[in-house]
């Protein structure tokens, strides 16, 4: 954390297909080590499998799998007096679309499928449905917080 000033956000650049920023981020949340076409090779692809499957927009399906992940509170832990507590606290629009994505990318590469199109497509669409694994999450994180409730007075 620097101590002189805030560094500025960067705002991603929208993808070339789509033209969307959260499609963009999703891309660089798949990128490993800087291969980034075939990054795009597998959200493109598993977007083609979305629009075969459900014949819907699969940009459609895409962000409501992420407005049905998207976190609206989770915890941090907090040391107070040699004691550590759960605090519950709202996650901001920025960090809340980052976990969607992050939750939705780990959940697809630990399901069991052929290819990486195939799972991502998978699990976008049970996300857009309000099921899977991703989804699952979300509800354990709230579902952490609200047992926590008791702390809330602790944030900072």
């Amino acid at each position: 954390m620097p101590r002189r000033r805030e560094v500025p956000k960067r705002e991603a650049v929208p993808d070339a297909k789509y033209g969307d920023t959260s499609v963009s981020r999703f891309i660089n949340g798949i990128m490993r080590m800087g291969k980034k076409s075939v990054a795009e090779g597998i959200i493109y692809g598993a977007f083609d499998i979305v629009e075969k499957k459900s014949g819907e927009s699969p940009l459609k399906v895409f962000k409501q799998a992420l407005t049905n992940v998207r976190p609206v509170v989770e915890v941090k832990s907090r040391r107070v007096g040699g004691a550590t507590y759960q605090v519950p606290v709202d996650v901001g629009a920025r960090r809340g679309q980052s976990l969607a994505i992050r939750w939705l990318i780990q959940c697809a590469k630990a399901r069991h499928g052929k290819s990486m199109q195939e799972r991502l497509s998978q699990e976008l669409m049970e996300a857009s449905r309000k099921q899977g694994a991703a989804v699952k999450k979300r509800e354990d994180t709230h579902r952490m917080a609200e047992a926590n409730k008791a702390f809330a007075h602790y944030r900072w």
